[in-house]
């Protein structure tokens, strides 16, 4: 015993003069091979065969032809609408059906005989607009019988293709709205229509540009696949991993360090990753290990991770797929979406930073010494130029070039800036495998734009945009706060299931009219539904970033999805306050007006952080905590009696609990 007790002593004793460092409590922590796995769980993107032998070398060749025609169209120029985008959405159903399996429990590496005849059938449907191109323009709507089959067909493998990558929701609401047009007669009230035949429905799902091969689909064809070949090469360049090291080594001292680290880092992630689950599993590999090393439940330090890793999406200049598709719908341009979104975006992190701070002063938890933690000097001054191409994607499109020419410029910055450095340097089979990466990641995003394109084709085809919006413009009584909530219930259940970029096409066709009908400037109301689908992935009881977070925290999924929807409680009314405050996504703004809604903003975020946490320098009771967040709820409403009410309630509240402390504080004093 008494050895035991000597042995226990001797670790005690090492672990207190022996400082780890950061590689050092990370190191055998989370591989890449348990990353890959613990994103293939929660993430349906990332649960794809493992092919070996001449059919792996086949999909390399089929991935790399695919982007090399992207990058070719370009430089060069696009096809004719219907032969770039059909192509687009060829490639991506050969690429799934041989990738995914039938169904994601299915073990094994083998392609059984139905998925090489969906494979070629997806091909085919794909390419028979190319090989009668000129054919069916001029049938002009008298399709043929070879026509109304290929139109079947082609609707069917795209459903089966979106539900093997991106899950049954997406699939079941497209389902849901091609029976609607099918049986129009059959719906009661304002929803009812005269209903269409099967023929026409199927055609005009595939033949025409309205609804498969339409704008979701036209962006990805274009540009949304460049910016994702672009964030491939980034990542190559490992400016992930040296984001994550910059972050930590700024933030990683102070009270709380790791877990505001995560939060930096995983906004500045928010350049390369549109994905939350990919974003949380990358960065949190790192950041999560560290935040429990210091003192955090396991709960916290994934719900920190997950929360700041789904606002990556938010991130300019390179957002989410769905920031590309915006600008189709709202027919501004990429970079007015990217500035309007920055002051959003930093309320986000800003609100989720806050409520870290709070949690950490509340459990009295420190940071890292300084010399467990990375140089930011040394490491600003050693790999600097890995963040050259983000800013040549930004100059470019500030510039006014167009997005596809700004992505392409960027590609090859980014491989360029890899040539600085022996460590960074990308060999040849490098940039051809980031060829074949940025292939495979489109397909998720391909997929989605397809079957959303199926839903926006039948909104346009029954004119179910308009009923929709008389629908909720009758069940709100035209009261904005009331139809903004609708709106924000209805995108976050749709992105429970849905990817992101799917979900933002179905409101942006559905929901974001009724909110400018009502008077929210466009930009505003299209942020706004952006906003809550990403929102989703931290919201339970689907909450897919902070379940992924959980896997690698081993804590409870579902207590995390709410300790991750707590930290983003401010969060959540970020979209309600730039609804209000236009000015906050540069609408009709002033440096004053905007000034003033910023600081009424974060003093209600910080206020609400308040009292979410039950935290403002000492541990408060309910009606204190009640009083801060009524405050801070105050702040949102633009009028000038609510902003003056919510700041004197704010500043009476923490006046009196500073006095208090400082009483306190004097007491002790005089005492010892």
């Amino acid at each position: 015993m008494a050895d035991n007790e000597n042995k226990q002593g001797n670790r005690i004793e090492e672990s207190q003069t022996e400082e780890p460092t950061v590689e050092s409590l990370i190191a055998g922590g989370i591989d890449e091979a348990k990353q890959e796995e613990i994103k293939a769980k929660f993430d349906r993107e990332f649960a794809y065969r493992r092919l070996a032998g001449i059919l792996s070398k086949i999909i390399t060749v089929v991935a790399i032809t695919w982007s090399c025609i992207q990058l070719y169209t370009a430089a060069f120029g696009v096809y004719p609408t219907t032969i770039q985008r059909g192509q687009h959405v060829g490639f991506a159903l050969f690429l799934v059906f041989i990738l995914y399996p039938m169904r994601k429990a299915i073990k094994g590496d083998k392609v059984p005989w139905y998925d090489y005849i969906f494979a070629a059938a997806g091909a085919y449907v794909a390419f028979y607009h190319i090989l009668n191109y000129r054919d069916i323009i001029h049938r002009a709507g008298a399709y043929t019988q070879l026509d109304i089959i290929v139109s079947i067909v082609a609707v069917l493998l795209v459903l089966e293709a979106t539900r093997r990558i991106a899950g049954p929701v997406l699939v079941t609401v497209a389902s849901i709205f091609l029976l609607y047009a099918y049986l129009g007669p059959m719906f009661p009230g304002f929803l009812s229509h005269r209903g269409y035949s099967i023929q026409r429905i199927a055609t005009y799902m595939w033949m025409s540009t309205e609804a498969i091969l339409g704008i979701p689909i036209g962006v990805s064809s274009t540009f949304i696949f460049l910016f994702l070949v672009f964030a491939t090469y980034l990542k190559k360049t490992g400016i992930g991993d040296w984001l994550t090291d910059l972050a930590m080594g700024v933030a990683g001292g102070s009270t709380g360090g790791p877990a505001k680290a995560a939060v930096i880092a995983s906004a500045s992630q928010g350049t390369i990753s549109g994905s939350s689950v990919a974003n949380t599993v990358g960065t949190g590999s790192v950041t999560i290990p560290l935040m429990k090393s210091i003192g955090y439940r396991p709960e916290f330090a994934a719900a920190t991770e997950a929360a700041a890793s789904t606002g990556g999406q938010l991130m300019p200049p390179v957002m989410g797929a769905a920031a590309f598709i915006m600008t189709e719908f709202t027919g501004l341009p990429y970079v007015t979406i990217a500035l309007s979104a920055a002051i959003p975006a930093f309320l986000y992190f800003t609100g989720v930073f806050m409520m870290v701070h709070q949690e950490a002063k509340k459990t009295g938890l420190k940071g890292l010494s300084r010399d467990q933690l990375p140089n930011p000097f040394r490491l600003i001054k050693e790999k600097w130029f890995l963040a050259l191409p983000i800013f040549v994607i930004v100059y470019l499109l500030v510039s006014g070039r167009t997005p596809m020419r700004a992505a392409l410029f960027a590609i090859i910055s980014a491989i360029a800036v890899s040539f600085i450095r022996r460590d960074t340097r990308m060999k040849l089979i490098e940039i051809v495998e980031g060829l074949e990466e940025g292939a495979r990641s489109a397909l998720p995003v391909v997929m989605a734009c397809a079957t959303a394109g199926i839903i926006v084709g039948i909104v346009t085809l029954t004119g179910l945009g308009v009923k929709f919006s008389t629908g909720i413009l009758l069940l709100s009584g035209g009261n904005i706060y009331l139809a903004m909530m609708f709106t924000m219930f209805a995108s976050i259940i749709l992105g429970m299931g849905m990817p992101t970029t799917a979900n933002y096409i179905v409101q942006a066709t559905i929901a974001a009219p009724v909110l400018v009908e009502l008077g929210i400037p466009v930009i505003a109301a299209h942020l706004f539904v952006f906003y809550f689908g990403i929102i989703a992935d931290i919201t339970p009881p689907v909450a897919l970033a902070a379940f992924a977070g959980s896997g690698i925290a081993g804590s409870n999924p579902f207590k995390t999805g709410v300790e991750a929807s707590k930290l983003a409680f401010a969060a959540y009314l970020v979209p309600y306050m730039f609804a209000m405050h236009p000015e906050l996504v540069l609408v009709d703004w002033a440096p004053a007006s905007l000034a003033f809604s910023l600081a009424t903003a974060l003093i209600g975020m910080y206020a609400i952080a308040m009292g979410v946490s039950g935290f403002a320098n000492e541990r408060i009771g309910p009606l204190t905590r009640l009083l801060l967040a009524a405050g801070g709820l105050m702040l949102i409403d633009p009028r000038m009696v609510t902003n003056v009410g919510g700041i004197a309630i704010v500043v009476v509240v923490y006046g009196l609990l500073y006095l208090r402390n400082k009483k306190r504080n004097a007491a002790a004093s005089a005492s010892s």
